[in-house]
């Protein structure tokens, strides 16, 4: 039974939290509130599912129990003389009345980026804030997407929320004319969580649920902004990658790399969804690194119609991403594509290059190249070194399976 509680507390979490969390957040107007009234329905639940039974939806239950915690919570301050009252909420709308009847948790998320992405707010704050609070991600996964350690990230976390608090900062959907000054963060917090559900090639993780997630919160996006290229981009970018998911695992379970995937169990949908998103941001006319991202994944997807990966291209789409955006990943998978065109050792140089301050050694995909690199330049010891490093970095099994059998082929040639 105890098992049977965790799975489905454990599953509950994963795919409704980060939505829980926002709906008590815009509901109260307090992040801390909703995130510590989450915690306690979440441990209520372990001793009530055990007494009562495991409910039909856990989901609903967390909110409810989250909601009665916030309140009882906010009761206590207004006694005690904290409790500040927001102004009235507007008198809802017919279609307001219908969704809250057909959903029992209302659905918040993108009102409560734009909230975390206020130009009030750092902007590396902004992002790392909306990736704790709206996708779940832990501080230590968020240390490690920004290359820094976890007092820090708590540290900026903390002081983000303070800022919200004490400025006042309306949970609100700002009005058209100001989307764009909180666009920048909205989008680099959706792309970071992508990235960290796609470093999980079988979907099984803590961050498994953030695709079906970014996926959707893109979508609404392009409903909000419809005339914003760069978000057109990020959305086709997600749906370029995830529609490459079915062929990512072997037979085995292990990840199988981009240039080994086949091609037809590729999700032909979201390939059409992007290259539809793609035409529509060139129609606008006004390029980004968004865009820019989502045509490095296109030249890739082409390999469907030709067989071959157009390598050059890819490159001078990643030489022109580093102008735009320069940043050590992009830096990285750079080098990889100039290994196919100027060959493995020039690629090694430029890959050692971009660890010169030590900034990238603890990210596995930097070792993970010149695992690769150093193998195809005959360079056997220094590609099992790479690999060995690789592998202290990496959790998911799928990934782990993958590096272990290529180390197994290294130490044995």
């Amino acid at each position: 039974m105890d098992d049977l509680i965790d799975t489905r507390l454990q599953a509950a979490i994963r795919t409704s939290g980060a939505r829980i969390i926002a709906a008590l957040a815009a509901g109260f107007r307090d992040l801390d509130l909703a995130e510590e009234a989450f915690a306690f329905a979440c441990a209520a639940a372990v001793e009530g599912w055990r007494r009562q039974g495991v409910p039909r939806d856990g989901a609903a239950w967390l909110y409810a129990a989250a909601r009665r915690r916030a309140l009882d919570l906010t009761r206590r301050a207004k006694v005690r003389g904290a409790y500040r009252p927001d102004a009235p909420e507007p008198t809802p709308t017919p279609e307001d009345i219908v969704l809250a009847a057909s959903e029992p948790i209302p659905d918040e998320r993108l009102r409560l980026i734009f909230t975390c992405c206020h130009p009030a707010l750092a902007v590396e704050a902004r992002v790392a804030l909306t990736l704790r609070v709206i996708c779940g991600l832990s501080v230590e996964r968020l240390a490690r997407a920004f290359l820094t350690t976890e007092v820090a990230m708590t540290q900026r976390l903390t002081r983000a929320k303070r800022k919200i608090s004490k400025a006042g900062i309306p949970f609100v959907t700002p009005d058209a004319e100001v989307l764009p000054e909180r666009l920048e963060a909205v989008l680099a917090a959706l792309e970071i969580a992508y990235a960290q559900a796609y470093e999980d090639a079988a979907g099984g993780g803590e961050a498994a649920g953030l695709a079906g997630e970014t996926l959707h919160l893109s979508r609404v996006l392009c409903e909000l902004m419809p005339e914003e290229p760069e978000v057109l981009g990020l959305a086709a970018s997600i749906r370029l990658a995830e529609a490459r998911r079915p062929a990512r695992l072997d037979a085995e379970g292990r990840m199988v790399p981009l240039s080994e995937q086949d091609v037809g169990r590729w999700d032909e949908t979201l390939i059409e969804e992007a290259v539809a998103l793609l035409r529509r941001a060139a129609e606008i006319g006004r390029s980004g690194p968004y865009q820019v991202m989502a045509a490095v994944h296109a030249a890739h997807t082409s390999r469907r119609d030709t067989g071959v990966t157009p390598w050059r291209s890819v490159l001078a789409l990643y030489d022109a991403l580093t102008l735009m955006r320069p940043s050590p990943v992009t830096a990285i998978n750079r080098t990889l594509a100039l290994s196919h065109v100027a060959g493995a050792e020039a690629a090694l140089a430029a890959l050692k290059a971009v660890n010169s301050d030590g900034r990238v050694e603890g990210f596995a995909p930097y070792h993970a190249a010149r695992a690769d690199l150093a193998s195809r330049t005959g360079r056997p010891d220094e590609a099992r070194a790479a690999l060995a490093r690789t592998l202290d970095l990496v959790a998911s099994p799928a990934e782990r399976a993958y590096l272990e059998r290529q180390l197994a082929g290294l130490r044995r040639g």
